[in-house]
């Protein structure tokens, strides 16, 4: 288990979160205007946001993205640590995440959904899952980039303290060199 900073829960890293690719783009304003230009930029930053995520909190995430009307089956996708699902044909983002909490959720871990879909909420609550909204994961991508910045800076003005000893005799024969240059 591991105490994320500044927040009141505990993670395990068995821990999964899934997201609702859409549901969370819709959420987000930056994310929103990408999807405006390209829906694959969108997707991108999205996916770029998580994988910090990952890096830091070594939560399993998984990304669903609704692929409802295109032909094909359903695809799957690694990318640093996140995986990345688009559903199959004839399948909700909503459907997907419920199969997925259904397999994932065990005694050992905790499964957290992040949609603000309330209906999907009520869903996967009742099956056992934690319901975060959109916002709330968006609060916290920006409080973890937040304790990065922090982070680096701290470690940028850090000034290492290089201590190197030496054996005695090392000790003595420097210390033979420093007076005679010293003249003492």
């Amino acid at each position: 288990m591991k105490y994320i900073e500044n927040e009141i829960r505990w993670v395990n890293e068995m821990d999964v979160l899934v997201i609702d690719g859409y549901n969370v783009i819709n959420a987000s304003e930056e994310l929103t205007k990408l999807q405006r230009k390209d829906i694959e930029l969108a997707r991108n930053r999205l996916i770029e946001h998580m994988q910090e995520y990952h890096a830091y909190t070594k939560i399993r995430v998984i990304i669903v993205f609704d692929a409802l009307y295109v032909k094909g089956i359903e695809q799957r996708e690694q990318a640093n640590g996140v995986e990345v699902i688009y559903t199959r044909e004839d399948e909700t983002a909503d459907e997907c995440i419920e199969r997925l909490v259904k397999q994932l959720k065990t005694i050992d871990n905790e499964v957290y959904v992040a949609t603000s879909d309330y209906l999907e909420q009520r869903t996967i609550f009742s099956r056992g899952a934690l319901r975060m909204s959109a916002r709330e994961l968006l609060l916290e991508l920006e409080q973890l980039e937040q304790t990065f910045s922090e982070e680096i800076e701290a470690n940028y003005n850090k000034k290492t303290e290089m201590k190197i000893t030496f054996p005695d005799e090392v000790k003595a024969k420097l210390e033979k060199i420093r007076r005679r240059k010293s003249g003492n």
